[in-house]
């Protein structure tokens, strides 16, 4: 008897949702992507400029046995459901496997699901449609897009430049990061001082002089300010108000992965990695059930099947004055609100519940989720915010303090979001009274450039500006990287040599093109192509009629910066050699490359740091390819010991295995032997 057939991306869903749908359904993957942009054509588009931008597929390396397989499946089955992600991606996805199948319209139903729990799936299969034919040209627009620029602009870059690649997103994003610098490199430092004046259960900041904003610049004004004071301080003004402070939204998937680099130390990558398997389903004790919703989503939008039982959750265990409301956004522009934000798929599951079958960074991102989405529906949290003001010969000093008074939504949130408490004493009763400083203090300070950007910082930027989707930002993070375009130094993305070459080289001549406002202009275009408002193709004719040309012009009038000689001959055929530029830096190499692949090996000084425990050579620091310490002893490759932390040349008193410095303790390399480290 033939069966419905289930068409799903990943095959991690298979399992559940067969046992979900039962027997009359057959689940299986189509392992993401079928097919994918040809590489003929004009430059090797895949699309035929003549005729509207009509792209031409082809089958992915390695994806001919995946479609047969399928194709043979889809002709045994009574129905064909395509059960691709709910994004523009997953509905690309299901309009190749209709196409690459040969489905007609009565022969395949699209079903989207926003959560992979059971009643969720199985109502999905009783309200399926058709394919949305304006969210898969929006998704080949920017397909499309991407290879254009990403192709005429990557072999532009690396006949001009040491660099591989460049593309529409990437670009902008790491000219952030350049411009970013120049600021920091541009920045004059400017020396200014404080005046403190401290009692015995508080510290007041001068604030005005001669009823100015205070502005001290040099020592000798703060001095003079200093001489004009008394230890008595009369007490001028005393306020206090009541403030409210209202819970975030429920996460989507940029403040997800800002939240969890800055609170959890996850890469915008791993964040990813880890959601994805909360979405795609964590085997329980008793079932196979995704944890969360859908991860990729601009909407803050909770479903009520969410909001009613969490409201009654929160009132049961914490009581009916936690009990918020629902938030509605004000933000409209570039939102796909076609599912709802991140959240837990029961509110039930809380996180201790589940921990036994996660994984440590499972039950960390979880748990975060869970706890925003609970804190979004929870009441204000309440403080009462006190200024008092102290006149001490006109000038006016100043301390602020706050008070909690009704903890609301930092009852569940309280690890993820700080609140200062600074006590101040009751003065209420003390108007006009005078107070005696036990000391006045003064201290210099320097302005301080603006701060380089961390990975939080770039893709709530990139999210602010309109640049990209936050879908890809993980992906835009890892190719700056990967390209050796920045490097991280204390989570911090500083730009490359070759990076900042790239960005000058790219502002020669598409300054126009490649900038946060044409960006953002672009991926309005294509939500607006998603909606059906504006024809895929005219976006993309109107955009090649401006870009071609300015590609024909840089290739002839761009100039390749010629590499610095360094006064040497290369041994092997006597031509000059040359300073170039790679991935990890600076080296000496043959001009007359690839004719000549001769690179000098640069002489560096070995830094040894003790006898290796293995053999009779010594552990010595060295660097991996991708340019990551660590130590291996120098008779590699006969002899093979290698550690990622530094050897303190003493054996473990358990195990006879090397000891190694880790943050603040020694431990073993093989063991859990520890001991403290101990301070010289």
């Amino acid at each position: 008897m033939s069966k419905n057939l289930v068409i799903v991306e990943s095959p991690t869903k298979t399992k559940a949702i067969e046992k979900y749908l039962g027997s009359d359904y057959k689940v299986v993957s189509s392992k993401g992507h079928i097919r994918d942009l040809a590489t003929s054509g004009k430059f090797g588009f895949g699309v035929d400029l003549e005729n509207h931008f009509e792209p031409n597929y082809v089958a992915i390396k390695g994806k001919k046995k995946d479609i047969t397989a399928l194709k043979k499946d889809a002709e045994k089955a009574k129905m064909v459901y395509l059960a691709t992600d709910p994004d523009r991606e997953g509905e690309a996805i299901s309009w190749h496997l209709k196409d690459a199948l040969q489905l007609k319209d009565e022969e395949y139903e699209r079903v989207v699901f926003n959560e992979i729990t059971k009643n969720v799936v199985k109502d999905a299969f009783n309200h399926t449609r058709k394919i949305d034919d304006d969210l898969v040209h929006s998704q080949e627009t920017r397909r499309i897009l991407d290879r254009i620029i990403g192709f005429r602009l990557s072999k532009l870059m690396q006949s001009k430049t040491g660099g591989k690649s460049a593309g529409r997103v990437q670009s902008v994003a790491l000219k952030l990061i350049v411009d970013r610098e120049r600021e920091i490199e541009s920045f004059k430092e400017e020396e200014y001082w404080t005046v403190t004046a401290k009692f015995a259960d508080m510290e007041a900041s001068l604030d005005t002089v001669d009823g100015k904003k205070a502005d001290l610049k040099t020592e000798e004004e703060t001095d003079k300010v200093i001489d004009g004071l008394d230890s008595k301080f009369v007490i001028s003004n005393y306020e206090t108000k009541p403030k409210k402070k209202a819970s975030k939204y429920p996460f989507i998937t940029s403040t997800m992965q800002q939240e969890a680099i800055s609170k959890l130390g996850f890469s915008a990558k791993k964040t990813m990695q880890v959601a994805q398997k909360l979405y795609e389903g964590i085997e329980l004790s008793d079932e196979t059930v995704g944890l969360i919703t859908y991860m990729r989503t601009d909407s803050v939008r909770l479903s009520n099947e969410f909001v009613a039982p969490a409201l009654k959750y929160i009132e049961a265990k914490y009581g009916k004055e936690y009990v918020g409301s629902v938030k509605v956004s004000k933000k409209t522009e570039n939102v796909q609100d076609a599912h709802e934000a991140i959240r837990p798929t029961s509110i039930d599951r809380d996180p201790l519940s589940v921990k036994p079958y996660l994984t440590s960074d499972e039950y960390k991102l979880y748990r975060m989720i869970y706890y925003r989405a609970l804190a979004s529906l929870m009441s204000d949290v309440k403080v009462e915010n006190t200024s008092v003001v102290l006149n001490n010969n006109d000038y006016k000093f100043k301390v602020n303090g706050q008070v909690l008074v009704f903890d609301g939504y930092l009852k569940v949130y309280s690890d993820y979001e700080d609140l200062s408490e600074n006590t101040l004493p009751p003065l209420e009763n003390y108007k006009s009274n005078v107070l005696v400083s036990k000391e006045i203090n003064k201290e210099q300070h320097f302005t301080k450039p603006p701060a380089r950007y961390t990975e939080a910082k770039l893709i709530k930027e990139m999210e602010e500006l309109g640049i990209g989707r936050p879908s890809t930002y993980a992906k835009t993070m890892d190719t700056l990287k990967s390209r050796g375009y920045v490097t991280i130094v204390d989570k911090k993305f500083i730009p490359t040599e070759i990076g900042i070459e790239i960005t000058d080289k790219l502002q020669e001549c598409f300054s126009h093109l490649i900038n946060v406002k044409y960006t953002a202009k672009m991926e309005s275009d294509l939500d607006k192509i998603a909606t059906g408002d504006i024809v895929w193709y005219k976006t993309l004719e109107d955009f090649y009629k401006e870009f071609e040309p300015s590609v024909k012009e840089a290739f002839t009038k761009m100039e390749k910066k010629a590499p610095e000689e360094t006064g040497e001959l290369c041994p092997n055929c006597n031509s000059p050699l040359v300073i170039r530029k790679g991935k990890y830096g600076k080296f000496t190499a043959c001009s007359n490359y690839p004719e000549c692949k001769y690179i000098k090996q640069e002489e560096k000084e070995i830094k040894e740091i003790c006898d290796c425990p293995v053999c009779d050579g010594k552990i010595v620091e060295k660097k991996s390819h991708r340019g990551k310490v660590f130590y291996g002893c120098n008779n590699y490759p006969k002899c093979k010991e290698a550690y990622w932390d530094e050897p303190v040349g003493r054996l473990c008193p358990e195990c006879n295995s090397m000891l190694t410095k880790k943050k603040d303790k020694i431990k073993c390399s093989k063991c859990d032997y520890t001991e403290e480290l101990e301070e010289k």
